[in-house]
């Protein structure tokens, strides 16, 4: 009997360790093949390329950082300017599903991948450089701002109509169903041409195959995100691509106030408590009246509790489009009444504006802000 009982022990720890060494050997081999797979994308950098690019990872050309790593400005192939991320601490998955998501995605308002390098422990990812850098700081501080930072609302228009577009491609334009998780101003960065590019993808999280129409939902997630930007449901566990929609919501919000992360301004909205006064003074006489209304019934359909009450990002981006082209039809109006202003012969003073309802729900305008 003893010989049995000690038979059957080596026999099951012997299956226990040889399923440890499957479960390691079949781990190591999706690497491989993820590894593989980037590789048949886009490039794969030594370490020593990497440093070279950097200077070492120089801190003066270090450009941004977050909890997950830094980003360098770098300079590889003699000339060719990028962005290098350098993830540090317990990032590598983060690192693994950028990498992986960025060689498939193609879109022309998500960052591109040029490659990446995973070697003794370092992981780091390189894209094209943005010279303009993130949207965030041509939102801080409206009342104290370099005239440098200025963004006109046309501008700030196109680059909410190019972020929403994107943030569509995720959830309805690939195979497989993405939702972001981290939509904020700061991950939106700008080109020469302030075209906007979603960046930080390594949070994002892949749904069904979007050809099933059903709601794209996960239980027990983590909470992760940029306060004040998260969906209310993502405190309870859930989320859905509608929590994306809720955290764009924001940044439109931000567009309109030029205040990054405007808790106070969105809880001023949600009660009915607000004025022109929040708007960025800098946008002063450039929002067409039609134009804003249409802006903050966008906002505050984006922003509702439920996530069944609010838009898809397919409708934000139409509604969008429509509020571009009530901007432009307003300012075709104003320019007629310049000159028509200009060209008039009467002395008589003209009439007092009709008052204004400083009320963004039922805002009733006819002269420009």
């Amino acid at each position: 009997m003893g010989f049995l009982a000690r038979f059957i022990s080596r026999f099951f720890s012997r299956r226990s360790n040889d399923g440890d060494q499957n479960k390691t050997r079949s781990n190591r081999t999706a690497q491989s093949q993820n590894r593989a797979f980037a590789e048949g994308f886009c490039r794969r950098f030594s370490l020593s390329e990497m440093r070279a690019a950097t200077r070492c990872f120089s801190k003066s050309l270090r450009i941004a950082s977050d909890g997950y790593g830094s980003v360098y400005k770098g300079t590889i192939d003699s000339d060719n300017v990028v962005a290098i991320k350098r993830f540090v601490g317990d990032s590598k998955e983060q690192f693994r599903t950028e990498v992986q998501l960025l060689c498939q995605l193609r879109h022309p308002n998500i960052i591109s991948i040029i490659g990446f390098c995973e070697e003794k422990e370092e992981c780091l990812i390189v894209y094209n450089y943005m010279s303009n850098g993130a949207l965030s700081k041509y939102l801080d501080n409206p009342l104290d701002r370099d005239p440098v930072l200025q963004l006109s609302w046309k501008q700030r228009l196109n680059i909410c109509i190019g972020v929403a577009s994107a943030l569509q491609h995720l959830h309805t334009g690939v195979k497989h169903s993405i939702v972001h998780r981290f939509v904020n101003s700061s991950n939106i960065l700008l080109d020469e041409q302030f075209v906007p590019k979603l960046s930080d993808f390594g949070r994002c999280m892949t749904g069904p195959r979007t050809l099933s129409n059903g709601l794209i939902r996960w239980d027990s997630v983590t909470v992760d995100g940029t306060y004040g930007c998260i969906a209310p449901e993502a405190f309870s566990g859930q989320l859905t691509e509608k929590s994306d929609v809720y955290s764009f919501g924001l940044v439109l919000l931000e567009a309109l106030c030029g205040k990054s992360r405007p808790v106070d301004i969105f809880n001023s909205l949600k009660t009915g408590e607000t004025s022109l006064d929040m708007i960025d003074p800098f946008l002063t006489r450039q929002i067409a009246p039609d134009c804003l209304k249409k802006f903050v019934d966008i906002i505050q359909r984006c922003v509702r509790p439920s996530g069944a009450e609010r838009h898809t990002m397919g409708e934000v981006e139409v509604e969008l489009e429509c509020a571009l082209e009530l901007q432009g039809s307003g300012d075709a109006i104003n320019q007629l009444k310049e000159s028509g202003t200009t060209t008039t012969t009467s002395l008589a003073p003209s009439p007092p504006p009709p008052p204004i309802n400083e009320n963004f729900s039922n805002i009733y305008l006819r002269e420009w802000l």
